[in-house]
């Protein structure tokens, strides 16, 4: 098979076509298609049970689509697995380190397992222990390392091997904040050095932080895709924050606002904590009708800027249900999902 073309500023690291996978009468994943561009992260967002797991395992020679075709970092993922699992990593839900072994020799061990020679693996493991904060703990088993600390490691042994191609599968679940944002920091980096990454998640805040394009998923079909910004504006409607110079006018703006009559136009909300009040708009002209209004009451103003639609309303849009709802989960979206992906 042609590799993919590294010089390429438009190169595709990870190409799905039509990907099938029933678990008995339940479509994990329903005829998904996506693009992952080289050095960018992709981030699968959807609720528990849409398919983003299952998406995954395949992609990471884990299982095989019961239909359709996927391609990673140049590789056939049904007929080149061996040759696949040498340029990914892969990080599931939960650490799945050796929790007996010390931190160094589970990295170590990896290492090995992926046919680097000892002295790499040991400098790798060095490396990687380092990188992450860890070296303190290199020589005490993994079992006596934090949530945090065990989530560190799990990502430093998945990039052991240098891959083309991260897969992370919800990398903070049950994460403290603080935690959380020291993995998006080493997610940052991981891309900053080239590495192309395929995220799911189902929190909107990570998927800002992270991605640069998303693919929305629900019951294991495709429902939406595209830059952060695009799918925003694809909703439609935004809001206008409109503060006045005077806090104690809050209230008399927001009633003029609501008193415009304008066609459309919904009810304000006065957001307290910022100072000012949030006006839903359809249009242009909705915004120079606002800005009139203001200006013929005699309000003077400090700041008046427009806000497109939350990345979780956007998600209840197109959904109609919240990314974090209950959804019916297919078998492998329950079942622990961290495996390692060795020769």
């Amino acid at each position: 098979m042609t590799r993919i073309d590294k010089n390429s500023s438009d190169a595709v690291a990870v190409t799905v076509r039509g990907l099938v996978k029933h678990y008995g009468e339940t479509k994990a994943l329903d005829g998904v298609d996506l693009e992952v561009r080289e050095g960018t992260v992709m981030g699968v967002l959807g609720p528990n049970g849409a398919g983003k797991t299952t998406l995954v395992r395949i992609l990471s020679s884990l299982i095989q689509p019961d239909a359709g075709q996927a391609t990673v970092a140049g590789y056939d993922v049904v007929r080149q697995p061996r040759q696949l699992r040498r340029v990914i990593g892969l990080t599931g839900q939960y650490a799945s380190v050796d929790e007996k072994l010390p931190g160094w020799e589970n990295l170590y061990m990896i290492g090995r397992l992926l046919d680097l020679p000892r002295k790499t693996a040991r400098a790798r493991a060095d490396e990687l222990l380092e990188r992450f904060s860890l070296t303190d703990a290199a020589k005490r088993p993994a079992s006596t390392y934090s949530g945090g600390m065990r989530r560190r490691l799990d990502l430093a042994a998945s990039m052991i091997g240098r891959p083309a191609v991260l897969f992370l599968d919800e990398p903070t679940t049950g994460l403290d904040p603080r935690t959380r944002n020291e993995v998006w920091t080493e997610v940052k980096r991981m891309v900053g050095d080239g590495v192309t990454v395929l995220l799911t998640t189902q929190y909107m805040e990570e998927a800002e932080q992270l991605a640069s394009e998303l693919t929305v998923v629900d019951r294991g079909k495709v429902i939406a895709g595209g830059a952060i910004e695009e799918l925003k504006a694809k909703v439609g409607g935004r809001s206008l924050r409109v503060r006045p110079a005077d806090p104690l006018l809050l209230r008399p703006l927001a009633v003029a606002l609501d008193e415009l009559g304008i066609t459309g136009l919904a009810a304000t909300t006065i957001d307290t904590e910022r100072g000012s009040v949030l006006v839903p708009i359809l249009s242009d002209e909705q915004l120079t009708a606002v800005v009139g209004a203001v200006t013929a009451r005699g309000i003077t103003l400090s700041s008046i800027t427009t806000e497109l639609p939350s990345l979780d309303e956007v998600f209840l849009s197109l959904t109609g249900h919240r990314a974090s709802a209950p959804q019916d989960t297919t078998p492998d979206e329950t079942a622990t999902d961290r495996q390692e992906v060795a020769v």
